[in-house]
């Protein structure tokens, strides 16, 4: 595995720098635009749980009101939520607000590919089995579980209990999900989970995921 990581540094190192020259037409403009709209704030500032347990503060664009986290369902964001800002709406569906986490990958706290950035909350509810997998690993842009949960407001949102739904059923899916992917990680997975990313922003109700990883827990919801 240390062959592994060092291939994996290197990379996140050279491939966050050459897209944040690449995507720079983007991302200034949509600075600018926050600037002036919303509640005025470009970045949304949050502690994660990153490698080994350390905390950092993961960069967002600011897509919601910033008391958000003290209004209505707290952390847990619903489809059509009314705390989600107009400009927010857009850049959450093209998945734009994630971009500046180019930065935290470029500075070590994450990687391209990865178990899913989580809150402290979020992190603790998981088992024991679970942390010791995602602890090891650095977060990730994107990984298995976030293709398999880019929909998770609409799931959330079609139960009558947003946070029982979400502690009984998608979060110990994500679990599975992440064990999968310590114990399948390699250079190849994660560019093949990179073209994967890729691939359902342009058809987000593929299935090519479960297509390609015939093994991969499966996720069938039941909101109630």
């Amino acid at each position: 595995m240390l062959a592994y990581n060092f291939i994996k540094r290197i990379s996140d190192i050279i491939l966050s720098l050459f897209f944040l020259v690449l995507l720079s037409p983007v991302l200034i403009p949509v600075c600018i635009i926050l600037l002036f709209t919303g509640e005025h704030e470009i970045f949304y500032f949050q502690k994660r749980i990153g490698k080994k347990g350390n905390p950092f503060m993961i960069w967002k664009f600011a897509t919601m009101l910033k008391n958000s986290p003290h209004i209505g369902t707290g952390t847990i964001t619903l489809q059509h939520d009314n705390r989600v800002l107009p400009v927010g709406r857009f850049l959450r569906k093209t998945k734009i607000n994630e971009l500046p986490q180019l930065v935290n990958i470029l500075k070590g706290d994450m990687s391209f590919i990865g178990p899913r950035p989580l809150t402290e909350d979020t992190y603790n509810a998981y088992s024991g089995e679970v942390r010791k997998c995602i602890s090891q690993l650095r977060p990730g842009l994107s990984g298995v579980g976030s293709i398999v949960f880019r929909n998770e407001e609409y799931y959330i949102s079609k139960a009558t209990d947003p946070a029982g739904f979400y502690n009984e059923q998608i979060l110990p899916a994500k679990g599975e999900l992440e064990i999968w992917y310590f114990h399948n990680r390699s250079v190849i997975i994660d560019l093949v989970i990179m073209l994967i990313t890729c691939w359902v922003i342009f058809f987000p109700n593929s299935t090519i995921l479960y297509r390609i990883f015939k093994d991969l827990p499966e996720f069938n919801p039941k909101p109630e």
